[in-house]
């Protein structure tokens, strides 16, 4: 079957939920997960995040949830109702609080700010020293480890982020991106090819070639999210996934949901 399990809707940052589905549709998906951001921390940058982004679902995801009901009803694709949640380490309890209560088909956890920095942003990096840029690298990895560690997400997504920022491409090691697959070889977590900025500035997959590699090295699972916003990325993005994995001979891995 051939499943996006990453794209999100009006509930984050993306576009209208039927839109979505009916994009799912044209790129000739048997399923797609709407995954929705979530930030559940109470520090006070967090909580400012989340109100400047509108990442709310812990509010709203019942809500969602009847919308994804209603949508099922007028579509052969199978629809999952999926979060993805900002993950620090201090947030785990949190985390764990709500996804429990919330119960989602899956959950994907995402590291996107490193003590509470968002990794995405060039101009926060421009004038930092390398050893600090390589140092946020090393944390970065750490926060990664740390959530596949925690088995509180069953995807983790865009694993190698920091690459999508110019002022921090080639911190990231060998050594990261083997530390990294030997913890997802004792997780249940898996990493996702990530096509969020695969037709834009950065130009690749998530994880890089190199990090996809050693990932394949370790026969570490690996699933697929298009990251999509909006229903007109959908169809291409996939053309270039499909292209990709048959470059790549490159299978891809079905949740059990």
């Amino acid at each position: 079957m051939d499943y996006d399990y990453h794209v999100h809707s009006t509930y984050s940052d993306g576009s209208f939920l039927r839109w979505m589905v009916r994009g799912a549709e044209r790129a000739g998906l048997d399923g797609v997960g709407v995954a929705d951001h979530c930030t559940v921390s109470d520090r006070e940058s967090m909580r400012r995040a989340r109100r400047d982004h509108g990442f709310n679902l812990d509010l709203t995801y019942e809500r969602r949830r009847e919308a994804i009901e209603g949508v099922r009803e007028d579509t052969d694709l199978r629809v999952f109702d999926a979060v993805e949640l900002d993950y620090d380490p201090r947030d785990e309890a949190a985390i764990r609080a709500f996804t429990e209560a919330a119960a989602f088909d899956y959950t994907i956890g995402s590291v996107h700010t490193v003590d509470d920095v968002n990794v995405q942003v060039p101009s926060v990096f421009a004038d930092m020293p390398d050893e600090r840029r390589q140092e946020f690298v090393d944390d970065y990895f750490d926060s990664l480890v740390s959530l596949v560690d925690s088995e509180l997400f069953e995807v983790a997504a865009h694993p190698d982020l920091v690459e999508r920022n110019p002022e921090l491409q080639g911190y990231a090691t060998d050594a990261h991106y083997r530390r990294a697959a030997e913890a997802f070889t004792r997780s249940r977590t898996v990493p996702e090819l990530n096509a969020g900025r695969v037709l834009r500035d950065y130009g690749e997959f998530h994880p890089a070639p190199p990090f996809l590699s050693v990932l394949r090295e370790f026969d570490v699972p690996i699933t697929l999210g298009s990251d999509a916003h909006r229903p007109d990325e959908l169809p291409a993005r996939h053309e270039r996934i499909r292209e990709y994995r048959a470059e790549a001979g490159l299978d891809l891995y079905e949740l059990d949901v």
